[in-house]
């Protein structure tokens, strides 16, 4: 078992207490890691300021260097780290192979790239004035990252954050921290300077509130589910830290009739069954135009029985456990309720048999059909492998009952007909809308929620410098003469 210290200012500090990670697939210890408590917080805190003033001197080219250097040093080690976050999290090491660690070496090189393209603007104003404006960077980030895409999601955070100049502190999440303490370690060997990257462990209402608490932090930039997203902006305010959150969703899948339909049916089980459905953009909600309800029902039905379910680390695996026993217990009552409520459950709904499923937080894929918007499992994010299949008669129906939510973060639209795309894309409420496919996530393409689902746009140039920049503003007088406003 393996032993994770803090890394504050360039080193790895010992603490009094202590948390254990688990493999969900065995449920195994398999690390042990320190909590930040306020003092360490603290010396985190004061160390990225400290660093600032040099970090964000640097030119724009030089910060690239070294994103650079973590991308190339994540793609030498991606199989090492494809396992261990593997082992974290439940998930398909052939998933996270796949996608998480080229995904979050892209981002590192992505940012690097643009940092350059942090650029001001020159204003027209009346009278003999030169007037322009610069970004600079905010300060100290503090970056507070979910456990199912741990290493990806936290590289959301931290490229843009670093390409623009800022010092950061990152208190991952307790279920999943062990790859972003593994990129502390990688930050250390490619040469970041002491303090320009700080991780700090440790539940989320003891370390993840005092950090967010502490008045030194300028941003806090928070991916998690809404109610502690509604914590964590309440308790920034009260150092008037800026914010941006990602939050929560219950994602409509629109499917019509004219769709590639096996092409739909192949991207909607990818939109609710990669990483067991412990995703914010999941398609939970598949709204079916009737003409083709039951036929493309009964085709996911067919592919999805087929999905290998098995250990994370077996090449073979599709499907992994859930993430925790809460995050089970969690999936079961969702299903439970569902049933009392009327919806029919049509796959799926228990934890699979078999001896090899004794062990381990496992839960079927589960399918329920003809679900009512207003029921329970369609409208809370069960943030599990549960689709809800909605049937719907016509357009306007259909973006009815895709807005029918307090969320707002993503939506899929499944059409041969190129006006219909754009018209219901047009009038759906949601922040990343993908017609003819899903969950594609090009770092140059902005991502965020609208409702409850959060604000600001992580990825690409939004991401740089509407997060991670604020805009100051000089005019300088150009003239011979002034005005003397008392005579």
């Amino acid at each position: 078992m393996k032993e994770y210290r803090l890394y504050l200012n360039g080193e790895w500090l010992e603490t009094e207490g202590h948390f254990e990670v688990e493999n969900p697939a065995k449920e195994e210890v398999i690390a042990r890691c320190a909590v930040a408590q306020e003092d360490e917080v603290r010396q985190a805190v004061e160390a990225a300021r400290e660093a600032f003033p040099s970090w964000s001197g640097k030119s724009a080219e030089e910060r690239g260097e070294l994103l650079t250097a973590v991308a190339d040093q994540l793609i030498e080690e991606m199989d090492e780290l494809a396992g261990l976050e593997a082992q974290e999290t439940g998930r398909s090491i052939k998933e996270i192979l796949a996608h998480d660690l080229p995904a979050t070496a892209d981002l590192f090189q992505y940012f690097a790239g643009i940092a350059p393209a942090v650029f001001g603007e020159t204003i027209p104003v009346p009278g003999e004035y030169l007037n322009y404006t610069r970004r600079e960077p905010l300060g100290v980030v503090a970056g507070i990252t979910p456990w199912n895409f741990p290493l990806w999601l936290g590289a959301l955070k931290i490229a843009p954050a670093l390409a623009a100049g800022n010092t950061m502190v990152v208190k991952p999440a307790s279920l999943t921290p062990l790859t972003m303490l593994e990129l502390a370690r990688i930050m250390e060997e490619v040469g970041a300077p002491p303090g320009v990257f700080n991780v700090v462990t440790g539940p989320g209402a003891q370390t993840g509130q005092l950090l967010v608490a502490h008045p030194g932090v300028d941003k806090v930039s928070f991916t998690g589910e809404t109610r502690t997203g509604t914590q964590v902006m309440t308790e920034a305010a009260k150092h008037i830290a800026r914010v941006s959150l990602e939050l929560g969703g219950k994602s409509p899948n629109i499917v019509f009739a004219d769709c590639d339909f096996d092409k739909a049916v192949s991207f909607a089980l990818l939109a609710i069954f990669f990483a067991q459905g412990q995703m914010c953009t999941a398609g939970s909600r598949l709204l079916v135009e009737k003409s083709i309800h039951e036929r493309f029902v009964a085709a996911l039905v067919e592919r999805a029985v087929k999905l290998v379910i098995g250990d994370p680390l077996e090449m073979e695996t599709e499907f992994g456990p859930l993430a925790s026993k809460a995050q089970l217990e969690k999936v079961e009552h969702y299903v439970t309720r569902a049933v009392a409520e009327g919806a029919q459950l049509v796959l799926g709904g228990q934890r699979p048999k078999g001896a090899q499923f004794e062990r381990g937080y496992y839960f079927e894929p589960t399918i329920f059909d003809n679900v009512r918007n207003d029921q329970t499992i369609a409208c809370d994010e069960v943030f599990g492998p549960v689709l809800s299949v909605i049937p719907f008669e016509g357009e306007e129906e259909a973006v009815r009952l895709a807005n029918d939510t307090e969320y707002g973060l993503a939506a899929g639209i499944w059409t041969r007909d190129l006006g219909r795309a754009h018209r219901v894309a047009h009038s759906v409420k949601a922040g990343k809308i993908w017609i003819n496919c899903y969950n594609l996530f090009p770092p140059a393409a902005p991502f965020g929620g609208f409702k409850k689902s959060g604000f600001g746009r992580e990825l690409g140039l939004h991401s740089l410098l509407d997060l991670y920049t604020e805009v100051k503003d000089i005019q300088i007088d150009l003239s011979r003469d002034y005005f003397d406003w008392f005579i």
